[in-house]
């Protein structure tokens, strides 16, 4: 299984992404901003970071890079996609998610391990997971405060969309919303970092290897 992770000018996590992924037994491909070729890949994740320096809005311009035209294309058939972090800030630019990360409501970036439910296992990325499961993953961000119209919320909530919920809110996030999905299930963005949470020396090593064998199992058929 090979697993594309993308590399935006300012990624930072792109790295630990692409070894979270070889830790679960996939091929980690690297994949770059400027190109629209994504080399046959089963999966993408777009990493965290500050791509393009977070100039005009996080996201922003990255959501117009030669390789999202692609990613866009390829996840509306059907390919698996996670954005972490600053990857769900631009899967929400590209609108393959809805929704929007605005600054964090305490005006201060955020660097904690924070505790999430899990709202779905009906994702691509989350079969792994029980409805109703606690998991702490490490989270860091300036701008994860994630806001949506009301009617938006409103249909998230009713079709099972929100995927992972904050236990205590750490950033004014509209419904303690930490994750959703696309109505598919393929397309999963959350703001907290599973990758940090996957290797045998850091804690909560299982809480983030699930993102990753779920996909592993999922791919498999």
């Amino acid at each position: 299984m090979r697993i594309g992770v993308v590399t935006f000018p300012g990624s930072l996590d792109d790295q630990d992404a692409a070894r979270a992924v070889r830790l679960m037994g996939a091929t980690p491909v690297a994949l770059w901003h400027a190109s629209d070729d994504l080399g046959g890949v089963d999966a993408v994740i777009l990493p965290g970071g500050f791509s393009y320096g977070d100039y005009l809005r996080c996201g922003a311009i990255a959501r117009f890079s030669p390789v999202m035209g692609e990613v866009v294309r390829r996840a509306e058939r059907g390919l698996p996609v996670l954005g972490i972090c600053n990857g769900f800030q631009i899967l929400c630019e590209a609108r393959l998610l809805p929704g929007a990360l605005i600054r964090n409501e305490t005006r201060v970036f955020t660097a904690r391990d924070t505790r999430l439910k899990v709202e779905s296992t009906a994702t691509a990325w989350t079969g792994a997971y029980e409805v109703g499961q606690e998991i702490t993953i490490a989270l860091k961000n300036g701008e994860g405060n994630f806001q949506a119209d009301k009617d938006t919320l409103a249909r998230l909530e009713d079709t099972g969309r929100v995927v992972f919920r904050y236990l205590a809110n750490p950033n004014g996030s509209r419904n303690d919303i930490a994750g959703i999905t696309n109505e598919a299930g393929n397309v999963v963005g959350l703001m907290p970092h599973p990758e940090h949470n996957v290797d045998p020396a850091i804690a909560n090593t299982q809480d983030g290897q699930g993102f990753f064998t779920s996909l592993v199992a999922h791919l498999a058929g």
